[in-house]
């Protein structure tokens, strides 16, 4: 993947404006606060032609000790190293400062194509305004303005004669979201995961705001992992990023194919972990519950047990989810949530044959089948497994009305026992016949 296009530059610019007009969605966080992108954030993009991977970055801030704009700056500069080409974004309406200079020394550096962009230039005495970016002496600007789009197409006209000719395949890997309360270690496991510090870490909570997409391919394993901001209960979202991140996180739920929640072991399951949990669950995601910090927890024989109890309690009656049990400071069974997950995925996407469905089901029904209801007896006489994302299945019969709630349990209970459907909701439908 050679054509990756980085947008940096100093704190609210535009960077996340200019990043969605790009990829034509509203992806990155976009707010007047300075400071609302952390991670890197990466999108897709075409110009006539040349597909190519954008990525946003935080506002780079030199010398700074702030524990955020630290570890931004790390960000960006990773970007700068994975990119082939590089936006320089700069603000018309507030001319040249010094923390551009400290930008355009780190550009001239990388000796990668830098093209100078000069943001917010809305009116023609604006154009005579942004004749002073040359003396960064990064050669030719380029006036546009993020918001109305003005000037992008030009940008990118220049832009893509820098590329390699390459088609981006589309992304079928697996999709593994983490989800969870803020602070439980979404983005400390990751980076443990990846050996690097993919994401930034802080014990501020709230620090990922964004649900930020990374491919993992090592050791055998390739699938994407996705980052997510800490949801909270709706009454604490006080300010409008929060807002946002947890609507992006959401999202990211509803797109994935498996969902690791993260749970605090010193805090214990909250309610806040159910409300994501059902959402997955409602959803039709596969679920592996991973609970990490277990190291700080004083255990004896039974601990692991009582935790384990206690999480059934709670997500009853769906509670045939893999537990793992993790700490990602002293990096314990982290790869072993990652094994469960790549069986909890192919657990979501198992085909029973028809054949085999019959052979196994049909006897335990004969041997117990649905309470008769009114004199009139229920009769199932053929099973087979619908198309869909998620398993699903339909039970033909005479009289579909008349099986109630339990009867659904104790079917689901069946299928599970005889074909491991560890972690995955069924669903299951009877028909007329």
């Amino acid at each position: 993947m050679s054509n990756i296009v980085a947008i940096v530059g100093r704190p609210n610019v535009g960077k996340s404006t200019l990043f969605n007009r790009l990829i034509e969605a509203r992806k990155a966080i976009v707010d007047d606060q300075s400071g609302v992108t952390r991670d890197r954030h990466y999108g897709v993009s075409e110009w006539t032609g040349h597909d190519f991977t954008v990525i946003d970055t935080g506002g780079y801030v030199a010398n700074s000790e702030d524990v955020f704009e630290t570890a931004i700056r790390e960000q960006v500069l990773i970007a700068i190293e994975e990119a082939s080409v590089l936006l320089f974004v700069v603000d018309v309406t507030t001319g040249i400062t010094d923390l551009d200079d400290d930008i355009a020394t780190v550009l001239r550096r990388s000796k990668k194509p830098v093209f100078v962009v000069v943001n917010k230039v809305d009116n023609t005495s604006q154009q005579i305004d942004a004749t002073a970016f040359y003396s960064l002496g990064l050669g030719e600007i380029y006036n546009i303005s993020s918001m109305t789009g003005s000037g992008t197409g030009d940008l990118l006209d220049e832009v893509v004669k820098c590329f390699d000719d390459e088609v981006l395949e589309p992304n079928t890997l697996p999709k593994y979201t983490i989800a969870g309360r803020p602070n439980v270690g979404k983005s400390s496991f990751i980076n443990t995961l990846l050996g690097k510090d993919r994401n930034i870490v802080t014990p501020i909570a709230g620090t990922t705001r964004d649900s930020i997409h990374i491919h993992y391919n090592q050791f055998g394993h390739d699938f994407m992992l996705v980052d997510t901001a800490g949801l909270r209960k709706k009454t604490k979202v006080k300010e409008n990023i929060e807002f946002y991140s947890v609507m992006r996180t959401i999202k990211a739920l509803e797109e994935a194919d498996v969902v690791l929640l993260m749970i605090d072991a010193v805090e214990g399951i909250e309610s806040q972990d159910i409300n994501i949990f059902h959402l997955a669950e409602k959803n039709k995601k596969g679920l592996v519950i991973v609970v990490n910090k277990w190291d700080l927890i004083e255990k004896n024989n039974k601990t692991t047990k009582v935790f384990e109890e206690l999480i059934h309690q709670k997500i009853a009656p769906f509670v045939d989810v893999p537990i793992i049990f993790t700490s990602v400071m002293e990096k314990q069974r982290i790869f072993r949530a990652i094994e469960a997950a790549n069986k909890v995925y192919e657990n979501r996407n198992k085909k029973i044959p028809t054949s085999k469905l019959n052979e196994v089901m049909l006897p335990i029904i004969e041997a117990f089948p649905p309470p008769a209801i009114k004199g009139k007896y229920v009769k199932i006489k053929y099973i087979t497994q619908i198309q869909g994302t998620a398993p699903m299945f339909a039970f033909f019969c005479n009289l579909p009305q008349y099986i109630k709630e339990p009867y659904y349990r104790f079917i689901e209970n069946k299928l599970r026992e005889n074909f491991d459907f560890s972690g995955v909701p069924i669903q299951i439908f009877f028909r007329q016949k």
